[in-house]
């Protein structure tokens, strides 16, 4: 097992937000090493934040959009959540196991299910609002309702904090996150790598342009983008284009994987499809993995997920890998 960033220097070491070491050790898939393989979930979620000065707080929260716990636990509050709305298995394994363990209980939960839950505040998303039709005389807050809230996260975090009277926090802890990017961009010399976003599928592969969760945190820390990849959307890509994927480094993800160190990842499609194109003449040709410089990340937390709690981790990821090897 090689490790990435685990070096002795302290504007090095890898942290939470309060200031807690973390480790990301790699293992290898594929001839490419896995960045934060052994990351330690039980720490995503930062300390508890409190309410802003003179307003009550709140004792139990229901959520209807799983996109909404990151915002939680970036909070420090996911233990006041007490059900989500959404089907089993739609609570991200990075979030961990306070989170993770919370009651899924359908998108139209049954009048006991409701009941159990108790909600003081039923926080929805546009797209999910009518999950909440069942907690009749509850108070229900939709954040974000002008803009798309999976990539508009920042805003979404403000006012998911505001409905929770935690403003203040919010703030200081979006200050200290660009802070540190921008901190991680100087010592790294971000400004001088350009990188490329490979997510493979079951069937294909694509590079991420500028719009993409894990695009946006590169761009925070200074990371430059290939000529390729510097507009929004996705480019498919095939034995003709496959050269724009190249960089001086490339991050590659697998779509139905998730995960990348969960048990099933050797048999998920995408991981099979991208072995095939990884371990090709035509990929081992180009700059980047010619100089061993391709590492497989969490398609979770870089692309399918966004909110501060995964930035950190995206951060933390790019700490302990911009100069690393595969």
């Amino acid at each position: 097992m090689l490790l990435l960033g685990a070096c002795g220097n302290e504007e090095e070491a890898l942290t939470t937000p309060d200031g807690s070491p973390v480790s990301t050790p790699t293992t290898r898939l594929a001839e490419v090493n896995i960045v934060g393989s052994e990351r330690d979930y039980t720490k995503t979620c930062f300390a508890p934040t409190a309410p802003d000065a003179g307003t009550p707080d709140v004792r139990r929260i229901v959520v209807t959009d799983p996109l909404l716990l990151d915002d939680l636990c970036a909070l420090g509050i996911g233990s006041k959540v007490t059900a989500v709305t959404a089907g089993k298995g739609s609570i991200p394994r990075y979030l961990g196991p306070q989170l993770t363990s919370v009651p899924t209980i359908g998108e139209t939960p049954d009048a006991a299910a409701v009941t159990a839950a108790d909600p003081d505040i039923v926080l929805t998303t546009p797209a999910t609002a009518s999950r909440a039709a069942g907690f009749t005389g509850v108070r229900t807050v939709t954040v974000d309702p002008t803009a798309d809230p999976a990539k508009n996260w920042a805003e979404r975090y403000r006012s998911v904090a505001g409905a929770l009277n935690r403003s203040a926090a919010a703030t200081d802890l979006l200050a200290r996150f660009t802070r540190e990017t921008a901190r991680t961009g100087k010592r790294k010399d971000a400004a001088h790598t350009e990188v490329s976003l490979v997510r493979f599928s079951a069937d294909g592969q694509s590079v991420e342009g500028t719009d993409s969760f894990a695009a946006q945190v590169l761009a925070t820390i200074g990371v430059q983008r290939p000529v390729t990849q510097r507009e929004p959307g996705t480019t498919e890509l095939t034995d003709g284009n496959l050269t724009t994927a190249d960089a001086d480094l490339i991050y590659v993800s697998y779509r139905d994987a998730g995960d990348v160190t969960g048990p099933d990842i050797k048999n998920s499609g995408s991981f099979k499809h991208a072995r095939t194109v990884l371990e090709s003449d035509r990929w081992l040709d180009m700059g980047a993995p010619t100089w061993k410089r391709v590492l497989a990340v969490d398609d979770t937390v870089w692309f399918s997920t966004s909110g501060l709690a995964a930035a950190w981790l995206v951060l933390n990821d790019v700490k302990g890998s911009l100069d690393s090897n595969s």
